[in-house]
């Protein structure tokens, strides 16, 4: 054990070697693991579902916008779409670090996914449905990352990461909403 002047925090090393070596097709998750793994993975495929259901919405409103202020809104929507789709990759990542197999079949995606996929009508409703799956998201992921705590660190790290960009994105439609809507609430 190795001590640092408030007591021990490191199991002999020469064990903390044997098991590395024994269980090396583990990979990344090791005895320290405290989470269920199988748990954690299922939830990760519910974010990468999410993450998914909304880079396709995101992508839909770039492409659908019209309008006069159309041009700068699909350019926010398209910046969203590929940020969405760099946190699946993250998601779908950590997946696999875990050992699990991240889940891109579409069939039950929108099943799978804690946001709603709905398509909007003109850009004040595109933008109040975005604003609604941002909600959705930063809600349920500061719940898994309650949930995970310190028994997966690393996952909770990466679900952290992916809350500071959804709370960006809510922020920037509230400001959208407000710029086309200023008299309009939120419903």
């Amino acid at each position: 054990m190795v001590e640092d002047g408030r007591g021990s925090f490191l199991s002999d090393i020469e064990e903390i070697r044997a098991r590395a070596r024994k269980k090396m097709d583990d990979g990344a998750v090791t005895e320290g693991y405290l989470a269920d793994r199988e748990k954690v993975i299922s939830v990760l495929n519910e974010v990468l579902a999410t993450e998914i259901v909304c880079v396709l919405r995101y992508k839909r409103h770039y492409f659908t916008a019209s309008g006069i202020n159309a041009e700068p809104i699909a350019e926010e929507f398209m910046q969203h779409a590929q940020e969405e789709q760099t946190h699946a990759d993250l998601v779908a990542k950590r997946i696999m670090q875990l050992g699990g197999e991240p889940d891109f079949n579409p069939e039950g995606l929108a099943t799978r996914s804690h946001s709603q996929y709905v398509e909007g009508h003109n850009l004040v409703d595109m933008i109040r449905e975005d604003l609604v799956a941002e909600r959705v998201a930063v809600e349920s992921y500061s719940e898994i990352i309650r949930w995970l705590g310190n028994d997966d660190p690393t996952t909770r790290r990466v679900m952290e990461e992916i809350l500071e960009k959804e709370e960006e994105h809510a922020d920037d439609m509230v400001t959208l909403l407000a710029t086309l809507d200023p008299k309009g609430r939120a419903k």
